[in-house]
């Protein structure tokens, strides 16, 4: 069942696992995280493929992905962290939101989203197949970018980096 994803309920309460194909074509509500990774006041990014099957070419965080079935929050952030970046990194959980949005009449993301940080300055070898491009950014440049140029990036990152970046300069 490793290629199943947890369905929650809107209080991130298991209610039953589906494939990842059934829960975005049926907007079914699942577990996911976003995970950031920050140094001296910037914040990783990456440019997602522009093959993705959604939201290809735009900006998003250092990576996200979905926990599997018997597989926790924390072993599934190791192992995307490694397997999108070649990273090896401790992570904490920051905070949570559920989100929903429909990119097309087949295409829903319907997440309950676990939003993480960590801290990292070091060697990064990006898998082509997802990322098309990396960079880090000031946090106050990328929050002036957000806020001018939002449809650059991905409709979770809108919500999350905002979280992330009060975290990181104490809600200044």
């Amino acid at each position: 069942m490793m290629d199943h994803l947890i369905c929650v309920d809107i209080q991130d309460r298991e209610i039953g696992k589906a494939t990842k194909e059934e829960c975005h074509k049926k907007g079914l509500l699942h577990r996911a995280f976003s995970v950031f990774l920050y140094h001296e006041g910037k914040l990783l990014l990456q440019r997602r493929a522009i093959g993705k099957y959604h939201s290809g070419g735009l900006w998003t965080n250092a990576c996200c992905s979905h926990p599997r079935c018997e597989e926790s929050l924390t072993e599934a952030v190791k192992r995307r962290l490694y397997q999108e970046l070649s990273v090896v990194c401790s992570c904490q959980e920051v905070g949570e939101f559920v989100y929903f949005h429909k990119f097309h009449n087949e295409m829903y993301e319907y997440e309950y989203d676990h939003v993480f940080i960590g801290q990292y300055y070091g060697e990064i070898s990006p898998d082509k197949e997802e990322i098309m491009d990396l960079k880090w950014m000031e946090t106050t440049d990328l929050s002036e970018s957000m806020l001018h140029n939002p449809e650059q990036y991905t409709v979770w990152f809108l919500t999350a980096a905002p979280m992330v970046i009060k975290k990181l300069t104490g809600g200044k």
